[in-house]
């Protein structure tokens, strides 16, 4: 017999929960301390203040690593959890195996350890000062990622650390040594990112509704349009992986990319659109078997953007800490540096450990709380992610993969609410088109209304218009009296279904939540980077 148990028990068991985690993560960073130490001690001349310099950088490094891993991967695997697609557990495991995957494989051998070309490196002269600005940057990217995650918001790891680096450049260096030009890019790309990604997504869901749910037969619709739609996702990430992540290890052009993309989809759609086909004929003609079509595919999405994004947000973590140790290990200032292996291992490792303990919050966040998703809405919007980044890579664009995922989810959102407005309007149609009939007439005609093709729901429109107007003007003949006006609803049902007009099927309170942490990102990376970097100045100067 399941006995239910106490709020104080569950608050106490979550309570342990909190510390197993915060143990575990404490455990980590010294092991990292102690990873470091070893793989240090080896360097010439290295004093005892350089080395535990270095071991304190390796552990604020993989402090940010985790953060990354806890707050950026929910953009990856939110969607896939929130349809039902994968659960959560499958979908921490994956993601930790894959993000590791991608940060040591095709992290790339060199990382740029300014990102984002925030700030002239010629101005340093002193490589020590260079190292308190790093670790500065490092650190306050961290908290700041690690409060928001604490917050329940996923933000831009990408613009935490620019933030930082900035903030920090300016205190060590003066306004000057900021490149402003770049900035202003990043900040456009606040409104550009989730724009492009809300359009997208919702642009790929229409498509899905008009040509498979909206028609009489979804079963056959499926199996027509569904293998297709799956070639266009192997195109999609076909390229996406070429741009960023075999571009990591060997440089290719955006058109190869492109058509290396395509040739993987004739491949995937050779292969699968006869099994998918029968598959789908096979199912029932409903929204849910057409959703279960898209369950592989979202799965392997996740997967694959999990390894892009080890590959390329690794570089949030790592650069800083690779410049910390060029600048020991060599006494100068490198705008880029060779990244020795063994801090790519301690990157790739810090995301799979912050994604294991912490990242389940931001996950059930983007894939739960923002709007409800069914896994037709989460192949949109994964796509949408997958294009924008494209298309801005071939642009020249800085957006944030963060920034276009939530825009997607809010653009899927938004969609649905747009279309439950229009359908209610359609279904208020329809009951003044059967005005005097009894109510399980207008129910009846309501499902077939329901089931019919998009072609048929407009005849079928047009002729309650009709109907309408001829039972309004017959009404208005007569001048009969409000109670005699017959109507196969009472007032208590007509105001309910007013309503209607206005559910909001995206929680607003969760977007300007988001909206609120993507706006002060970078000014509060900044503003404590800037703090940290003095402190650091004070405590360490000769």
């Amino acid at each position: 017999m399941n006995i239910p148990l106490k709020p104080a028990t569950r608050a106490g068991e979550e309570h342990l929960r909190q510390m197993l985690r915060l143990a575990a993560a404490v455990a980590f960073l010294v092991a990292v301390g102690l990873y470091a130490a070893f793989n240090v001690d080896h360097l010439p001349g290295l004093s005892t203040q350089a080395l535990w310099f270095l071991i304190v950088a390796a552990a604020v490094g993989g402090y940010m690593a985790m953060n990354i891993g806890a707050n950026d991967v929910a953009n990856n695997m939110g969607p896939a959890v929130g349809s039902g697609a994968i659960t959560l557990g499958w979908a921490i495991l994956i993601a930790a195996v894959f993000e590791a995957l991608g940060a040591i494989v095709a992290g790339g051998e060199v990382v740029g350890t300014i990102k984002g070309g925030i700030i002239d490196t010629r101005a340093f002269d002193d490589p020590e000062r260079f190292t308190w600005l790093m670790l500065a940057a490092l650190l306050a990217g961290a908290l700041w990622l690690n409060l928001a995650t604490m917050l329940g918001a996923p933000v831009s790891t990408t613009h935490s650390i620019i933030g930082a680096v900035m903030g920090a450049g300016i205190a060590a260096g003066g306004w000057g040594l900021v490149n402003w030009g770049t900035i202003g890019s990043i900040v456009a790309s606040w409104v550009i990112s989730p724009l492009m990604g809300g359009v997208i997504a919702a642009g790929f869901l229409y498509v899905i509704k008009r040509t498979i749910t909206y028609q009489g037969d979804m079963s056959q619709a499926a199996a027509r349009v569904v293998p297709l739609l799956v070639a266009l996702m192997a195109w999609a990430f076909g390229t996406f992986m070429l741009l960023k992540g075999v571009s990591q290890v060997i440089k290719v052009s955006f058109a190869f990319s492109v058509l290396g993309g395509l040739a993987m989809a004739v491949v995937v759609y050779l292969l699968l659109h006869k099994p998918i086909g029968r598959m789908a004929r096979r199912l029932p003609s409903s929204k849910d078997s057409v959703n279960a079509l898209f369950t592989w595919p979202l799965v392997f999405a996740a997967a694959l953007l999990s390894f892009a994004h080890g590959a390329n947000d690794v570089a949030n973590a790592i650069g800083p800490l690779a410049a910390i140790y060029e600048a020991v290990a060599s006494g100068a200032v490198a705008a880029r540096a060779v990244t020795p292996m063994w801090i790519m291992i301690l990157g790739a490792i810090g995301l799979s450990v912050g994604l294991a303990l912490y990242g389940s919050r931001l996950i059930l966040t983007v894939g739960k709380e923002i709007t409800e998703l069914d896994r037709m809405r989460a192949y949109s919007i994964a796509m949408a992610a997958t294009i924008t980044v494209i298309l801005a890579a071939h642009l020249g664009m800085p957006v944030s993969t963060t920034h276009v995922t939530i825009g997607a989810v809010f653009g899927v959102g938004f969609l649905r609410e747009l279309l439950k407005v229009n359908y209610a309007k359609m279904e208020a149609v329809v009951r003044a088109g059967h005005q005097g009939e009894d109510r399980e007439a207008v129910e009846a005609y309501l499902a077939r209304f329901e089931a019919a093709p998009v072609d048929e729901k407009k005849r079928m429109l047009a002729e309650m218009k009709k109907r309408a107007a001829a039972h309004k003007h017959k009404m208005t003949v007569g001048q009969p009296s409000s109670s005699e006006v017959p109507t196969p609803f009472d007032k208590k049902e007509r105001k309910a279904f007013k309503k209607a007009y206005k559910k909001e099927l995206v929680k607003r309170s969760v977007v300007m939540r988001i909206v609120a942490a993507w706006i002060v990102t970078v000014p509060a990376t900044a503003v404590l980077a800037a703090v940290l970097y003095h402190l650091l100045a004070r405590l360490l100067a000769h």
